[in-house]
């Protein structure tokens, strides 16, 4: 008895100890990056044109990008995670769809970078532009996307979709009015979750969307070249003659972290606020 007292003391500890360290190493990353970055981020850097010194452009380009790529991902990865948790039948062609969503899950993002390059760029002739960018960002989304609804889909009851079907609702009504919203913190963590990802991803996008930003600004044109701001801190990083680079990479850091986490709060928040209120009324 004694002993499985301090196996379970030694347990508890070691996992308290290794959250802490997770703890700590977040709260290190984003005091070094943003404390670096603070110096140098103003009105004039965030918000100011490209000529100027400013990643206003870039900025505009990372959310431009966002929204398309989940304009493609959001229907098609959310329709095919409903059928394979709703309306798949065990079988050979069900598995093949599951494994085939897992293998493209683990594809390098460079890798589908230069099948974005092939295909989006030089086969449908769309050069390095905001659309190539924004289909190829997609590619990359869809299996975490597929995984996700689906997962999110199965924790929901069975009692919920068998008390819907008892009072004479179809299939699609129980989907659409119980089984969703049941599920809905699940999805938009899952839509959270490749946002982030898409907002920080640099291989897929310098290879589709390109390195340069257009003489416009803001240019909603989805036909021209639209570095974002993860592309533009690469950039800056890797060429000797960017003018402040050391400045320049770190503010657009800090930006991006803070992009990043206003995201996933703006996001995040309503949708826990309405789960809560939706199991209230239940």
């Amino acid at each position: 008895m004694t002993g499985n007292r301090l196996g379970n003391t030694v347990a508890t500890a070691i996992l308290w100890a290794a959250g802490f360290f997770i703890l700590g190493l977040l709260v290190f990353f984003l005091a070094y990056i943003l404390g670096q970055g603070f110096k140098v981020l103003s009105l004039e850097f965030v918000f100011g044109p490209a000529a100027n010194g400013g990643v206003g452009p870039q900025l505009f380009n990372t959310f431009y990008i966002l929204v398309l790529s989940l304009l493609f991902s959001v229907p098609i990865g959310v329709g095919s995670g409903i059928y394979l948790a709703e309306y798949a039948k065990p079988g050979r062609l069900t598995n093949l769809i599951r494994l085939s969503t897992e293998c493209l899950a683990t594809v390098p993002s460079i890798v589908l970078g230069l099948f974005g390059l092939i295909i989006f760029v030089n086969f449908m002739g769309l050069g390095f532009t905001i659309l190539g960018g924004a289909a190829a960002l997609a590619l990359l989304n869809l299996p975490v996307l597929v995984r996700v609804t689906e997962e999110s889909l199965r924790t929901v009851p069975h009692a919920y979709r068998e008390g819907s079907l008892a009072l004479g609702s179809t299939q699609w009504q129980t989907i659409r009015r119980v089984v969703l919203p049941s599920s809905l913190l699940g999805l938009i963590t899952g839509i959270t979750l490749v946002s982030g990802r898409a907002i920080g991803e640099a291989a897929v996008l310098v290879f589709t969307a390109g390195t340069s930003v257009s003489r416009h600004y803001p240019d909603f044109n989805p036909l021209v070249s639209g570095e974002t701001l993860a592309v533009h801190l690469w950039y800056v990083r890797g060429e000797p003659l960017v003018a402040n680079a050391e400045a320049v990479a770190a503010g657009s850091a800090a930006l991006l972290v803070l992009v990043v986490l206003f995201f996933n709060l703006a996001i995040g928040l309503p949708a826990r606020i309405y789960q809560r209120r939706l199991r209230g009324s239940s």
